[in-house]
């Protein structure tokens, strides 16, 4: 029972990755690029969390689906997951809702034209 966070987060990260790859959005789109978000966002994030951390603002807490497993005090495995997962789900559904526009945008000035 104490891997089912950490199987989640990887779970809905696969999950997104898909979803990238389906439609090329983020990764699939532009890997470096990619990388280069994703990298930031996540030490945007820990350093965010380290503060509060230090600040004694946030706390693991204890729950049993988790793996207890922590990389320094208050900051368990499954945060830099889950960090990862947040920037790439931000990405895929920013780059999409943009894509999503795009057309509309193209759809509305073709109408007008005609």
């Amino acid at each position: 029972m104490g891997a089912v966070y950490l199987a989640i987060l990887l779970a809905t990260l696969g999950c997104m990755l898909l979803l990238d790859w389906r439609y090329r959005l983020f990764f699939w789109r532009d890997a470096v690029s990619a990388s280069i978000v994703t990298v930031a966002g996540l030490t945007f994030f820990l350093l965010w969390d380290i503060a509060g951390i230090a600040g004694g603002i946030f706390f693991r807490g204890e729950a049993i689906v988790a793996t207890g497993i922590v990389l320094a005090p208050e900051l368990p495995l499954e945060e830099p997951i889950f960090l990862v997962f947040l920037v790439i789900c931000t990405m895929v559904v920013y780059t999409g809702a943009m894509r999503v526009l795009a057309r509309l945008r193209a759809r509305s000035g073709a109408e007008e034209t005609a």
